[in-house]
Order: C-alpha cells, then structure tokens, then sequence
C-alpha cells in the first residue's frame, strides 16, 4: 500500500475510456529516488497508469497523490514544476525548429514577471548534450528521423527540470545504440541527480538490467512488484506474458536475463 511518505502513489484507481474499464483498484506507491520500470503485455494498463499518474486521465475512482495532496487539486503549471511526462506518442507545431521545442520544457519556469534567462539558456543546452541532439538545435522537427525526435522530445522533459520523470516507452523509434544511451542517461538522471524516473518499457532484459524497482502488470493489475530478482522470475513471466523461459544470470550486470524456452 502507498505510504504517507511517498511523493507519488495511487490509491485504488479505476481508470477506463468511454464504457471500457482498464485499470481496477490498483494501488501502488512509486518509490522516491529510485529507477522504477513498469512491464506487461500490450493493452495491460501500463500506459493508461502512467497518465494518470501524470494527472492526463483522470481516474473513474481512487485519486493520484503528489507531496501529500491529490494531484488533481494543483494548477497544472504547479505539477509541471514537479513532474515531467514523455507521452508513448508526440506531435509537434509544423516548422518549429529543435531547439525551441526543448525550450518549451522551461514554460512551466516562466511567469509574468520572469523572462528568458540565461539559466534557461543553459538547461537548454544541458538537455540537448545530454540527449545528443546539439548538432539538430536548428533542424525543423519534422525532418527528423523517428529515433532523432525521440531523443528531442526526452530533451524537451529534461529541461523542465523535474524530480519526478514519467517516460511511456522512451526506447520506442530508437536502434540498440541509442536505447542503451538513453537508459544510461535514466539510470545517471537517478543515481547522480537523484531525480525519481519511471519508464513504462517492453524489453525485460533492459527492465532488469537498469531498473531499481520493477512492477509487473497484466489485466490492468499489479501481478508482483519488487526487486527486478524479485519480480522477474520464470512463474511471474509466464503469468504475465505466457512465455515459458529459462532465467540466468546476465554475465555482465549479474541481473535476470530472460531466454525464452523452443517451443
């Protein structure tokens, strides 16, 4: 059960669409400081979750909290301040370059009285270093590969800033190179700036490798939630996923690697 302490948490949630229920009574408590990935098949709630967790679905029943308070009783430019989402999927004004949809993350910093600053300037150019997408500042954003945008749109949350980061398939369009780089990226967003992400991720492999926490979801809810050892097992995959497999140890991290069995 979520706790008092927890920055964000869920509370016997009942999210859905039109007359389809998705998500039912589920609670969860998204650790502070820590890398948390969700896991699942396609269409178990994951994404329907993290939006609501974002304040971008409101729930049927039950209620998101952030610091103490339902998250729906903050202006949104509040929760802005606090939490960053990447939606699974993003559209962008036609013509606008790079560099000013990274700086549109610094929106929820401005004011009446406060103008573009060269702190603003700087988070800006932080975001696209860390992304590496520098050398696409002056590109138009429709140009760009799927893999390029992807990596903008992470740049565009970085520079707001946030302790909190909701990231909904952040590998989505990106080859193995740059999933790595971007997971890296996540897990150094945590572990040196202590900023607390959660990432809604399809590759188990990657999910236990990188992730500090795992929640594992099937059927809009939670099936087992722990330590990626903990949760990654042979009865909880097949459970979840219906894959019969083997788990060995990764050679390299000393994490679970899942190698599913020949049929």
């Amino acid at each position: 059960m979520p706790s008092p302490h927890d920055r964000l948490s869920a509370r016997d949630l009942v999210l859905g669409y039109d007359d389809e229920t998705i998500v039912d009574d589920l609670s969860l408590a998204i650790p502070d400081d820590r890398f948390t990935v969700i896991i699942g098949p396609n269409a178990c709630g994951k994404s329907t979750l993290l939006k609501a967790l974002a304040r971008v679905l409101a729930p049927r029943s039950g209620e998101v909290v952030l610091d103490g308070k339902a998250i729906n009783s903050y202006a949104p430019r509040e929760v802005a301040k606090v939490l960053g989402l990447l939606p699974q999927s993003s559209s962008a004004p036609e013509d606008i370059r790079v560099a000013e949809l990274v700086a549109r993350g610094r929106f929820p910093h401005q004011g009446f009285l406060r103008n573009w600053s060269p702190d603003d300037e700087r988070v800006v150019a932080e975001a696209l270093a860390a992304t590496r997408t520098t050398d696409l500042a002056d590109h138009r954003v429709d140009q760009l590969s799927g893999g390029q945008r992807q990596r903008v749109w992470v740049a565009m949350v970085l520079a707001q800033q946030t302790p909190l980061i909701l990231l909904d398939e952040p590998t989505t369009f990106l080859d193995i190179a740059h999933q790595i780089e971007l997971l890296e990226l996540c897990r150094s967003l945590n572990r040196e700036q202590g900023r607390t992400v959660v990432a809604v991720l399809h590759d188990l492999n990657q999910a236990c490798r990188y992730a500090d926490f795992v929640v594992a979801m099937r059927d809009g809810r939670i099936v087992a939630q722990g330590a990626p050892a903990d949760v990654v097992t042979e009865a909880v995959v097949k459970e979840v996923f219906g894959l019969p497999c083997r788990i060995v140890d990764d050679p390299e991290s000393h994490t679970p690697l899942v190698i599913p069995r020949m049929a």
